[in-house]
């Protein structure tokens, strides 16, 4: 794992950074699908309508919003909502939720904890074809379809203050063996092997609360710089990091696992509308980590909206018409 690459010097404000994840949270803000809707944006309506669903944080809000413009081009009504973690979706996902943005070790793993229980034993690995494969008969009995993922993949990641890292000389997560730490992550990361449990069980980690906080949100950031949290969850595409005086530490004993956008389809829809296939997977071939991190960036450090990036470079890409 690489840290986030160098920004320009018009991305060297950290507040920016932060004020920008703040608005983008706070229009996003809440956990009752029913109640969080971020738009039912109407294209033609030949197609019928779509309601897609992800999470709250910029990356997934941007992603979230090229799916949203590539469905509406094809002729598809959509609804976007987007919420505080992956389990408030799940449970409409398939039903009142037809399409959503993921992540291939993300949703196999949910899958899994989640037929098996919190202690089952992982099936990811670092290689995304073989971990659809292994999620292939728990994606079936859920009636959700993984199409073709990206070549861009979004990991989790930990981070420190670059002044902590200094003094302490710390580079990889491995530094912190026997550490006591306070960890401010996503609400979800109890118990996840490339979470808490990963930091605990394989780098030996003491996690002696865990702050869910978000990940990588402004709340995130702003505990590790206070000191109130040790260290914070963010993702391997953040390039506020530096802005902010603030260090991944690389995961040098590989708890994270493939990574990979993908797009999540119900069965039942993708069966009724065939042609949303070529489309996203489409998107997801245009896609790459260079090009995904540049877009977050603008998102997230130089305040641009999300539907307006999405909106540009898809048009730039012949995406959309």
């Amino acid at each position: 794992m690489t840290a986030p690459r160098t920004r320009s010097p018009r991305r060297l404000l950290a507040s920016a950074a932060v004020l920008s994840l703040a608005v983008l949270a706070g229009a996003c803000a809440g956990d009752d699908l029913s109640s969080d809707e971020a738009g039912n944006d109407e294209g033609g309506g030949s197609q019928g309508s779509v309601t897609l669903a992800s999470q709250n944080f910029g990356e997934a809000a941007l992603v979230t919003a090229m799916y949203a413009e590539v469905l509406e081009d094809a002729g598809y009504d959509v609804t976007t909502k987007l919420v505080g973690s992956r389990a408030v979706y799940m449970e409409e996902f398939p039903g009142e939720v037809d399409v959503v943005p993921e992540y291939v070790a993300g949703i196999s793993d949910y899958l899994n904890t989640s037929a098996d229980g919190a202690d089952a034993e992982p099936i990811t690995t670092n290689d995304a074809a073989e971990s659809i494969d292994a999620a292939q008969p728990l994606l079936d009995d859920a009636g959700i379809t993984l199409l073709e993922p990206s070549e861009a993949t979004s990991q989790n990641a930990y981070f420190v203050t670059t002044e902590r890292a200094e003094a302490e000389d710390l580079t990889a997560l491995s530094d912190l063996e026997g550490e006591k730490v306070v960890l401010a992550a996503a609400p979800d990361c109890e118990g996840r092997d490339d979470c808490e449990k990963g930091l605990a069980e394989t780098y030996g980690i003491d996690v002696t609360e865990l702050l869910p906080l978000g990940f990588g949100s402004p709340q995130t950031y702003q505990a590790v710089i206070d000191g109130e949290a040790d260290l914070g969850q963010s993702g391997t595409l953040d390039g506020t990091l530096e802005s902010q005086g603030l260090v991944l530490l690389e995961d040098d004993r590989g708890i994270q696992p493939a990574q990979n956008l993908v797009p999540a389809v119900s069965t039942e829809f993708l069966d009724a509308n065939p042609d949303v296939q070529d489309r996203l997977e489409g998107l997801m071939g245009a896609l790459d980590n260079e090009t995904l991190g540049d877009l977050i960036a603008r998102v997230t450090v130089d305040r641009e909206k999300p539907e307006d990036v999405a909106s540009e470079w898809l048009q730039e890409q012949g995406l959309v018409s």
